[in-house]
């Protein structure tokens, strides 16, 4: 499975584009529905693009137990953030059928369209509208930088009824660091997700001509971030936070120009709430100052925001469970997941980590080793089949 699905969407750099409704990430999609059919799953989509895939053996009742991650990437992103978890999800059921295990429960397989909000800007999209937190109205009208609509790419309207009935979920993701690296340890289980958030620095001064304008006689919007991401940086090392500014737009964008407005994108996490609303507001304090010193105007809008989450402590504790007795261990995570949303709309969730030795994630050398991809495959397997009798 995984070299079949490897090359989709992968560019000359070695990284990927698998942007959500784009030709690789559909071709993804229609591969993964080639896998259910092939074992007899049956594949429900909500109007939205999510996917569960269902096992229901017959007599098999109450609430369903719900796997899977998502297929899209950032951009030139890594090959493992998210197909790692679909494919282990796939040969999980594999080893269940193996064993001779027949679920007393449903067992479905979830693909998340829009996990990284790299196309349509708002990280766990699919997610979000599978389980209702957010609106349609709202979703409908985000753009990608091409001006397109998401309401343009999917039906929509309609409310999306794929996890109901869900009375778990556990995802395995590829680890976007280096923690089990360090304690030497193939598999660890998550306890709680960081606060994090996206939010949009609008700076806008005076277009000019870079040869004519003394520096004095300028209202350069490019001075006023560059100084508010150098204060960014000082302010989440000295926190022990994260802030980065990863995404840029300029305009005009001349090379022979002083800008009239740059806006730019900030990625903030923190280990609690009161942390991120600190640093952000630390942040955006910072960035008014630069903009008096300059002439300049900035306004800040949080595009999205994602509680802390800390995952059900029972079923994190079935997770870990080892068959050799022994247990996974406990790790946090500072990246945000769709089980993080499951888990904020009420669902009972659990995640597993799979060792990643270069410890990149979001990034062409996202790695995992084989045989921690199959220690994750068997974890996986283990968990499914005990929250399935």
């Amino acid at each position: 499975m995984w070299r079949e699905l490897a090359p989709v969407g992968r560019v000359r750099t070695g990284g990927y584009r698998r942007q959500p409704f784009t030709s690789a990430e559909r071709e993804t999609v229609a591969w993964f529905r080639q896998e259910c059919a092939a074992r007899d799953l049956t594949v429900e989509e909500d109007p939205y693009g999510n996917l569960v895939a269902w096992w229901r053996p017959e007599g098999a009742a109450g609430d369903a137990v719900l796997t899977g991650s998502h297929l899209d990437s950032v951009v030139e992103g890594g090959g493992y953030d998210g197909p790692l978890g679909v494919v282990s999800a796939l040969a999980a059921v594999d080893a269940l059928r193996e064993r001779g295990h027949v679920p007393a429960v449903p067992l479905g397989i979830g693909v998340f369209v829009e996990e990284e909000g790299s196309r349509f800007g708002i990280a766990c999209l699919g997610s979000r509208l599978a389980t209702g937190s957010m609106s349609w109205e709202s979703a409908r009208e985000l753009r990608d930088r091409d001006g397109v609509a998401f309401g343009d790419v999917v039906a929509g309207g309609a409310r999306s009824t794929l996890v109901e009935g869900v009375g778990s979920f556990v995802e395995l993701h590829v680890e976007q660091g280096r923690d089990l690296v360090h304690r030497e340890v193939p598999v660890g289980v998550a306890t709680m997700i960081w606060p994090h958030g996206r939010y949009r620095f609008d700076f806008r001064g005076e277009a000019n001509h870079a040869g004519t304008t003394r520096m004095g006689d300028r209202r350069d919007p490019m001075l006023t971030f560059a100084g508010t991401a150098l204060e960014a940086a000082r302010i989440a090392l000295e926190t022990g936070d994260r802030a980065t500014f990863g995404r840029l737009e300029v305009s005009p964008n001349g090379t022979n120009a002083v800008p009239e407005r740059v806006t730019a994108w900030l990625d903030a996490r923190a280990g609690s709430e009161e942390a991120l609303r600190s640093v952000v507001s630390q942040i955006g304090s910072s960035a008014s100052e630069q903009a008096t010193g300059h002439g300049t105007s900035v306004d800040v809008t949080a595009e999205s925001e994602s509680p802390e989450v800390r995952f059900e402590e029972a079923l994190t504790a079935e997770v870990s469970r080892r068959s050799d007795g022994g247990s996974w261990p406990a790790i946090a995570t500072m990246a945000g997941h769709d089980a993080g949303v499951l888990s904020a709309a009420g669902i009972p969730t659990a995640m597993l980590f799979v060792r990643n030795p270069t410890g990149i994630s979001h990034a062409p050398a996202e790695y995992a080793a084989p045989e921690d991809c199959l220690a994750g495959v068997e974890a996986l397997a283990d968990s499914l089949q005990r929250l399935t009798r």
